[in-house]
């Protein structure tokens, strides 16, 4: 199976699947000399972690990260990174009554379509179980940025519930089981969340991650610009339907005199009037807040019966039992993030490789209105 690996110069490989004994990914490509150990990781992985409210799967993984390669006396080699998380929560049998069925919604029938074969089990490699070693490789990605860059994701909508941008509130983000930046939507999402779950069913969600502290100047024409390698980065996590730069779709209502971002000179430095544009411009940073947004697709695995087929072709009827979240996009908050440190790690290494360390990045703009 191809399509394992992500990146060029900071890439990573993942393996194992739901309800196998491991996940691992190995991480290559990370300069010597950066302090590491398994305290700087596991932070992240606990902020995906699930089973921590009622609003996401039961499945108690601790998700404790081990480093098995790559470090001598608590700093990078320059070697391949290799991390291990066991699965220490699987519950296989979970998934006996549709060893034979497709669900709908999810990858069982084109894994099948492609290999022939499939893990019933949870979904295997196609489940969500996987992100986990991309917030691990997300973790080293942010030690290769360094303190100056800051990279924050939040939810901002559930269902048809949006959050109120005028209540934005970045600290309110760790208060909250959803990742919501406005209080004040809490409750509405626990109600709704709460009769969607009894109902058997599920919920959508979009997300907003912001770059901030990212230097002018990553990136490259023509097919590796940054905001494409983003889109890519943030379209392969599961259930993802759509990605956003900047104003996005928006972008099309806009005249252009007020899409184009106007820009003056500040105590000698750039400044952006707006950012319609989320931080990028033909593919390279501008030094303003890079947004990325993802809309998430409702859990495929509900407790509603649905129509699908089985291996044989026979017509059957689908109920998928086990522990799964009611809105996989409230931990798809820290994947996302993840995947964004990832894309601007590997981009500032391909940056330095070119342009050699001699060469700053443009100084970062001030942030202007959005």
């Amino acid at each position: 199976m191809s399509g394992n690996t992500f990146g060029h110069l900071f890439r990573f490989t993942t393996w194992g699947e739901s309800h196998g004994p491991e996940l691992g990914c190995v991480v290559d490509g990370v300069p010597p000399r950066i302090a590491l150990g398994e305290a700087d990781i596991q932070p992240w992985l606990d902020r995906r972690r699930p089973a921590q409210s009622r609003f996401t799967t039961q499945r108690r993984e601790p998700d404790r990260v081990r480093i098995v390669s790559g470090l001598f006396e608590g700093v990078t080699t320059g070697t391949p990174i290799t991390l291990v998380i066991a699965n220490e929560d699987a519950r296989p049998r979970d998934y006996n009554d549709l060893k034979d069925s497709f669900r709908p919604g999810h990858a069982d029938y084109t894994y099948f379509a492609k290999y022939g074969v499939r893990d019933h089990r949870g979904g295997g490699r196609a489940s969500a179980r996987e992100t986990a070693m991309r917030v691990a490789a997300g973790a080293i990605a942010r030690k290769i940025l360094g303190p100056d860059v800051t990279i924050r994701g939040a939810v901002v909508q559930i269902g048809p519930h949006r959050i109120d941008r005028d209540r934005w509130d970045w600290s309110e983000v760790e208060r909250n089981p959803f990742w919501a930046p406005d209080a004040e939507i809490v409750p509405t999402w626990e109600s709704f969340l709460d009769d969607v779950r009894n109902a058997g069913s599920s919920a959508g969600a979009a997300i907003e991650v912001v770059a901030s502290g990212v230097p002018a100047g990553l990136g490259a024409p023509v097919y590796d610009k940054l905001d494409a390698d983003l889109a890519k980065a943030v379209m392969s996590i599961n259930a993802v339907k759509g990605v956003e730069i900047g104003a996005g779709f928006a972008a099309a209502a806009l005249p252009g005199e007020e899409a184009s971002d106007e820009m003056r000179m500040r105590d000698g430095r750039v400044t952006f009037l707006s950012n319609h544009a989320g931080g990028i411009l033909g593919g390279i940073s501008t030094g303003q807040d890079i947004v990325v947004r993802c809309a998430v697709k409702p859990t495929s695995s509900i407790l509603v019966p649905r129509r699908s087929i089985d291996r044989d072709g026979n017509e059957v009827e689908v109920i998928v039992k086990g522990r799964h979240d009611p809105c996989v996009g409230i931990r798809a908050a820290p994947v996302s993030e993840a995947m964004v440190a990832c894309v601007l790690a590997d981009h500032l290494l391909r940056h330095r490789a070119q342009c050699g360390r001699s060469h700053v990045p443009g100084e970062r703009p001030d942030e202007g209105e959005a």
